[in-house]
């Protein structure tokens, strides 16, 4: 009787033939954590910071996102919560889509 469950017809659909690069090294894009439109591509809906499947980011930038994430964060440069992008409206670019960190 075949074992269905290893075919590879199975794990080729599974799998994907292009490699993952890291959008950090393919771009040579420097992680800051003063650029919080470019964090805020990495954090998930809930507020939560995305993991090294989802950002795509190899170890090394993973590890530099996160710390930069959690920078910004202190700082208030990014959210912690989905409560608090709730209530302030926060989006990448600042609330009400102004550009900056200055409020009167």
């Amino acid at each position: 009787m075949a074992n269905y469950r290893f075919s590879p017809r199975r794990r080729s659909r599974y799998h994907s033939t292009r490699p993952r690069v890291c959008p950090f090294c393919a771009d040579r894009i420097a992680i800051d954590y003063k650029d919080s439109g470019l964090l805020a591509r990495f954090i998930q809906g809930g507020g939560k910071i995305g993991s090294k499947r989802k950002t795509r980011a190899c170890a090394k930038h993973q590890r530099r996102l996160s710390q930069a994430i959690k920078r910004a964060r202190f700082l208030a440069l990014l959210p912690y919560g989905p409560s608090h992008i709730w209530k302030t409206g926060w989006t990448a670019s600042g609330p009400s889509g102004s550009s900056g960190a200055t409020h009167a």
